[in-house]
């Protein structure tokens, strides 16, 4: 009869850990996949512009910096094209030029701003996802991404670059700028009121 009751408490010591084996690594692999959350301030961000989702926007160079090559000849227009919950990708195009994409990643709790330059055929370009983290300064409507070790390792000259994206409270215009050292060198605008 103890033999009998030992063997019961055997296979249920057995059976208990085999049942716990699977049930540890199921949560080991749910928090490996966890996306670390942004601030509310970025995530919202994100949100805004998810919500332009699969629409395109036409828009114009608002400001080039005197001495600096003008675009305003050609044809500005952003396509809302990737939205999730942890990332934004916004092809950018300028005429037939179709090799820019701005991403807006959630990486590792962090919001950060790339440049995703590649040809037609899909190789990336030698300078391209550059761009850097939010500053932690930023709002629902407004980012402020200082270039990032990356960014300064491949790119040419520092410059202090940084880059402002900035949509206006009543979702009705779109602002891209690059800085040099705080000072404005370049501006893009999109009105948001008027889908393509």
């Amino acid at each position: 009869m103890k033999k009998n009751y030992l063997l019961i408490i055997v296979f249920a010591i057995v059976f208990a850990s085999c049942g716990q084996a699977p049930r540890e690594a199921a949560e080991q692999t749910e928090e490996k996949d966890a996306v670390v959350a942004l601030k509310p301030e970025e995530q919202a961000f994100l949100d805004n512009l998810a919500s332009l989702c699969g629409q395109s926007f036409r828009g114009a160079e608002t400001y080039m910096q005197e001495g600096r090559e003008s675009w305003a000849h050609l044809d500005f227009v952003m396509h809302v094209t990737v939205c999730e919950d942890d990332h934004v990708h916004i092809p950018f195009h300028l005429s037939d030029d179709t090799s820019r994409t701005w991403m807006f990643l959630n990486e590792d709790g962090r919001l950060r701003f790339r440049h995703d330059h590649s040809y037609p055929d899909g190789t990336p370009h030698d300078q391209t996802l550059y761009g850097g983290y939010a500053d932690g300064n930023g709002t629902a409507y407004a980012q402020y991404f200082p270039k990032d070790q990356y960014s300064r390792d491949l790119l040419e000259g520092h410059f202090g670059r940084e880059w402002h994206v900035i949509l206006d409270e009543d979702m009705t215009n779109f602002s891209y700028r690059l800085l040099y050292s705080g000072e404005i060198v370049f501006q893009a605008d999109f009105d948001l009121t008027n889908p393509l």
